[in-house]
């Protein structure tokens, strides 16, 4: 049964998703399409340690959670959204967002699945750069922290 929910009905071939399908929701502020998102990750930290008497086993258990930081970049616009609540942040008026970073079917319309990111701030801004001899589009990044993720 395990099977079945994971990838369809048993024998059935499941293409994977494509990363370049992707939107973004950052609560209150904004929803779109962004050049690129990586970054997205966690690590569980290991506590080691070495049982009493002549045991040469280390072992190890859960210790803190780790969340990568995110990194979100974007065709420069107009817009001052993402840099307005980035200068919120840089004024000591931290303001938290849910962001979701939404994986879209094949069509490119319906959601296929979602990483929430919980209490969300832009820890960092990279500007653009610019290149008179360029042709390429202008990007800027924000890198966000937060503090869980999950997935639905």
């Amino acid at each position: 049964m395990a099977e079945e929910k994971a990838g369809g009905a048993l024998g059935q071939m499941t293409d994977p998703y494509r990363n370049f399908n992707f939107k973004l929701e950052i609560r209150g502020l904004i929803e779109g399409h962004f050049t690129a998102c990586s970054g997205l990750g966690a690590r569980i930290q290991p506590i080691r340690y070495r049982e009493g008497g002549t045991s040469q086993v280390v072992r190890a258990i859960p210790g803190p959670v780790d969340y990568s930081e995110v990194t979100l970049s974007y065709g420069l616009t107009r817009s001052t959204d993402l840099w307005d609540w980035f200068g919120k942040g840089v004024s000591g008026r931290v303001e938290r967002r849910n962001v979701s970073i939404i994986v879209l079917d094949p069509n490119g319309a319906d959601e296929a699945l979602r990483w929430n990111l919980i209490d969300a701030w832009p820890c960092e801004w990279s500007g653009v750069s610019l290149d008179a001899l360029g042709r390429e589009i202008a990007i800027e990044q924000v890198k966000l922290v937060f503090d869980s993720v999950g997935r639905s």
